[in-house]
């Protein structure tokens, strides 16, 4: 259901938008650690680990996809927060041209490139067969997973986290079942499991555009929104590039890590995929609670309410330290046990390892949950540059970490880049958002009029 996040309480509006994203990004840690769980048990570690040696790689284009279909519809939000019906439409048809444009290039590259970038993360010749083959297969996914990435934001621009995350339980069931049959049932292997990525990904995608086309009109193209405009388009693309860019370079910092633990062996690739699967499990709330602030402050913006915005802030950093502080006890002390489900026997060397990763990087989550309120926050506004300055830090954080101090300590090393990045990024997003509020605020007019215009308008949200 479509939702106006201008009027009413923001703790409550962000706690319930929150909640469904929250399921949504469960469930996908759920598929995914399912997956590695059905790759692990029935097929064996060395598979599990050209999973694993692949899955930087992988999110790399994942995020540059989430990160661009993300900058789009910030413009959506705005459309909707200042009640403009023909600008919500000329939105998401330009959204889609951009959308079709980014997929086709993606899987070109990755397709063309893929064997250059597994030599460059280091992937082991044992495993590179499988690992090559699982990504060939995932790159002809990639445009059913730009355009599922698309209309799943479109739909929360609109105030409105429940449909995707329907969707995504639907895919994903559908995802673990493909899975057990081509991997049990038909003997693929690891191609098997890309597979089930491939199809389940189609069949959401068919289905989130014969939904759309029922339930939410205002983001259907209409004989006057069915017009490219270059100004409206380099509007989009002025928040897409370098919100993909700050994605790409965020898991292009995650990849270098991978690459520097993929020359430790199968053992720690394994115990480093599984313990950090685990911690993504952990940290899905406060990814949840940034993805709400994102839309909340997007909508507020494009109705002219800083002190809303502000108040959300407040709000979003309290959930995030309680969060934080659950993440803390949970992981720190019950994240081994985890570690052992995805292992077929005894592997008390994979729990060591991975069990030492968790207890070096569960303190400093509160950093991590930093990150997401303010960066999210000073997207919404369309403000991307710090953000993207954030994540070079984050990059130059990372890779330093991981290379120096493995040096140092050996595969040990590696794991506190994260807990680096962390502090860095945060403490600097943080400040960013300071130094735009302190000039926001220099400009009590128009924040004036807007809660003047707010107390004038329908509290109902747009039919």
């Amino acid at each position: 259901m479509i939702q106006n996040l201008t009027v009413g309480n923001p703790l409550k509006l962000i706690v319930k938008f929150a909640l469904p994203l929250l399921l949504g990004n469960l469930v996908m840690q759920i598929f995914q650690l399912s997956d590695m769980i059905i790759v692990g048990r029935l097929i064996g570690v060395e598979a599990l680990a050209a999973v694993g040696s692949t899955a930087p790689l992988y999110l790399v284009v994942l995020m540059v996809t989430f990160g661009f279909t993300g900058g789009l519809t910030i413009i959506t939000a705005q459309r909707f927060g200042a009640k403009d019906e023909d600008g919500i439409r000329q939105s998401s048809y330009h959204c889609h041209l951009a959308a079709l444009v980014l997929s086709v290039t993606v899987a070109t590259i990755l397709g063309v490139f893929l064997t250059p970038f597994m030599r460059i993360m280091n992937v082991p010749e044992q495993i590179f067969a499988d690992a090559y083959k699982f990504m060939l297969v995932l790159t002809f996914s990639m445009p059913l997973i730009v355009f599922y990435n698309l209309l799943s934001s479109l739909i929360r621009a609109l105030g409105d986290s429940k449909t995707p995350l329907y969707f995504l339980i639907f895919s994903s069931v559908i995802n673990i079942l493909l899975n057990f049959m081509f991997i049990a049932g038909l003997h693929l292997g690891v191609v098997g499991s890309a597979l089930g990525t491939l199809v389940s990904n189609f069949i959401v995608v068919i289905l989130c555009y014969c939904y759309i086309w029922h339930k939410f009109p205002v983001l259907w193209y209409n004989q006057k929104a069915w017009h490219y405009d270059s100004d409206v388009m380099k509007m989009h693309l002025k928040m897409a590039f370098p919100m993909a860019l700050q994605f790409s370079i965020l898991s292009f910092s995650i990849a270098i890590v991978q690459g520097v633990c993929n020359s430790y062996g199968a053992d720690v690739i394994a115990a480093f995929a599984t313990a950090t699967r685990i911690e993504q499990f952990a940290t899905q709330p406060l990814i949840a609670v940034g993805l709400a602030m994102a839309t909340f402050s997007a909508q507020n913006w494009g109705a002219n309410l800083l002190r809303r915005i502000r108040t959300g802030v407040r709000y979003g950093m309290l959930i995030i330290f309680l969060l934080s502080a659950v993440g803390f006890v949970l992981v720190r002390y019950y994240g081994q046990y985890a570690i052992s489900v995805f292992l077929d026997g005894e592997n008390e060397k994979i729990v060591s390892i991975g069990k030492q990763y968790l207890l070096i990087s569960t303190p400093f989550y509160l950093f991590l949950g930093t990150i997401f309120v303010f960066r999210n926050t000073i997207q919404g506004t369309g403000k991307p540059i710090i953000p993207l300055i954030s994540s070079v830090l984050e990059l130059c954080s990372r890779a330093f970490a991981a290379i120096i101090l493995s040096e140092q300590f050996g595969y040990v090393g590696i794991f506190y880049a994260g807990p680096v990045a962390w502090i860095a990024a945060g403490t600097f997003v943080a400040c960013g958002y300071f130094y735009y509020l302190r000039k926001w605020v220099k400009t009590p007019l128009r924040w004036k009029l807007g809660e003047v215009s707010q107390k004038l308008r329908e509290n109902g949200p747009m039919d």
